[in-house]
């Protein structure tokens, strides 16, 4: 396996981070004092926006991504896919889109199988909607049941999925108890009510 693939694997296990800036060690001091807390960033897309957990992601012991969940005050983590959410992802390096996407689809497909044209269809969405990410960048998925998910870079809106069964397998990789990183969803999901 490509060691950058391998990454990303986890660069992507793709997507979505609202890491409070100062809370991380690699945050600089004039980012700090620029970018508005992830709470008044989340106020259009979560009614009472909290931290739930957050977590560094690595592998083979490197340092790939900053993971933040956030969510109104009343989420459970039993009923995570039922409930709107927003994961944060701030990466730590630099990553190509095409192979986060191609990650991301290894990752849901690993949870449980996709059909052909599932697999098709949602890594031609995957592939146009993820940009190349740079060191210190972040990648926001929102979340909202049987609606879908929409993808922010550095607070831009990238695109949508509209497609429910994607956004909440998409969401799985890091939320699912399917998840191939079982420690990072514990972390995550550390502030939430069972």
């Amino acid at each position: 396996m490509n060691t950058r693939r391998g990454f990303l694997s986890v660069g992507l296990q793709a997507g979505l981070t609202l890491a409070a800036l100062g809370q991380w060690p690699h945050a600089d001091a004039q980012a700090q004092a620029t970018e508005p807390l992830p709470t008044q960033r989340l106020q259009g897309w979560l009614s009472t926006p909290r931290l739930i957990g957050q977590q560094r992601f690595t592998y083979w012991g490197f340092s790939v991504y900053d993971a933040s969940l956030w969510a109104n005050a009343t989420f459970t983590a039993n009923d995570w896919a039922k409930q709107a959410l927003a994961l944060e992802l701030r990466y730590l390096r630099d990553f190509k889109g095409a192979d986060i996407a191609q990650r991301s689809m290894d990752e849901m497909q690993g949870q449980r199988a996709l059909t052909p044209t599932q697999s098709q269809n949602w890594s031609t969405q995957l592939q146009q909607l993820i940009p190349n990410v740079r060191e210190g960048e972040r990648l926001t998925g929102i979340y909202a049941p049987q609606k879908g998910l929409r993808l922010l870079h550095q607070d831009q809106l990238l695109g949508e999925v509209r497609d429910h069964e994607l956004a909440q397998r998409f969401m799985g990789i890091w939320l699912a108890p399917e998840t191939s990183q079982r420690q990072l969803r514990q972390q995550l999901l550390a502030g939430a009510q069972p």
